[in-house]
């Protein structure tokens, strides 16, 4: 191995620069997050040349932008246009109080790939998904550099995972417990397995895959059902005297802490869970199951008793090789704040509530 960086590691880099606010160059374009710009660096990328900002499909269908480039549409910036414009169109905060926006102007034609790895880095970055977007034909010293094509195909392929440590951790729901850590080779976040007693790798697995939920799990939060689940499934896993927990550091359904405090604010403004996502330019789930789907593998285990209220959790573990040999319902008491999400969850994104 030589001490070239990798693609995989160059995107690393180039997730690091967008959250500093950091232009990166992909292609002969210049590309920088909308919401870690600042105003010096956004007139020294104007110098080059026009701008367009690039927002998702969703964030473009709330903003009424004509959409040409499939999933993604692109926003002439005005000439006099500055930090606080860009910022109003990326964050939906302030839709209801500066409800007319515009008029925009898409561009047609011409390649947009660029574009889209842009707003993929973004989104792997848990940062809002809009770029400013810039030609550059000169040289732009220092700044991180990627073809689009290979970063997007490689952005789509099933992080590797690495075991980093585990030790014995005896918890409230099971003493006889272990706790594996797990790195993707991406750089992005750790990932964790709780495994109690010594579940047999011949046999179906009690097991779960949860997605972390800091204000559910940490501080007890009533507008989910994630804490209760967490603590159900370890508490079953304890009295059935084995089963494995993978928790996976995927806030938000995929979307960072950060960006689902900004739907949740969006949800106090009336708007339901799947559609706060959309006003923020993101899918209704930003989730990547495959990692459980990988760590399983890497323990060893190869069939599973899932539990789980989500279907597609139980096909994309089917489509990567782990065998479901019973979906087992997870079901916790409702209460008045999280009563409507659970409501959506089932007949927006199907969960069998």
């Amino acid at each position: 191995m030589t001490l070239i960086p990798t693609l995989t590691e160059t995107l690393s880099r180039a997730r690091a620069d967008l959250r500093i606010g950091l232009p990166v160059v992909i292609g002969d374009q210049l590309v920088a997050a909308a919401e870690t710009l600042a105003a010096p660096r956004l007139e020294a990328m104007r110098a080059f040349g026009p701008a367009v900002l690039a927002i998702t499909g969703p964030r473009a269908e709330t903003l009424k932008v004509r959409v040409y480039d499939g999933d993604l549409a692109r926003i002439e910036v005005p000439g006099d246009a500055d930090l606080a414009w860009l910022r109003a169109v990326a964050d939906p905060a302030g839709d209801l109080m500066t409800p007319m926006k515009g008029p925009f102007r898409s561009p047609r034609g011409g390649d947009v790939d660029a574009h889209r790895a842009g707003i993929a880095l973004a989104k792997s970055a848990q940062l809002l998904p809009a770029v400013l977007v810039v030609p550059v034909a000169g040289p732009a010293e220092g700044l991180t550099r990627l073809s689009p094509g290979p970063a997007l195909a490689q952005m789509a392929t099933e992080a590797a995972m690495a075991p980093v440590a585990a030790a014995r951790l005896p918890l409230l729901a099971a003493e006889n417990s272990k706790l594996h850590i797990f790195r993707p080779d991406t750089g992005e976040a750790e990932h964790y397995a709780v495994e109690i007693g010594a579940p047999s790798r011949a046999a179906p697995v009690l097991a779960r895959l949860h997605s972390a939920c800091f204000t559910g799990d940490v501080l007890g939060s009533l507008k989910c059902d994630c804490g209760p689940q967490l603590h159900a499934a370890l508490a079953a896993m304890g009295q059935a005297g084995e089963g494995v927990l993978l928790y996976l550091n995927q806030e938000g359904r995929g979307i960072g802490l950060a960006n689902k405090m900004r739907a949740y604010a969006l949800q106090n403004q009336g708007f339901d869970t799947v559609e706060a996502n959309h006003r923020l330019g993101f899918e209704d789930d930003e989730r990547d199951f495959r990692i459980g789907a990988g760590i399983l593998k890497k323990m060893g285990f190869g069939a599973v008793r899932l539990m789980t209220n989500n279907p597609k959790k139980v096909a994309m573990l089917e489509g990567h090789g782990i065998r479901v040999a019973e979906r087992v319902p997870l079901i916790t008491p409702r209460n008045r704040h999280n009563t409507g999400y659970l409501d959506v969850k089932a007949a927006k994104s199907g969960h069998l509530l």
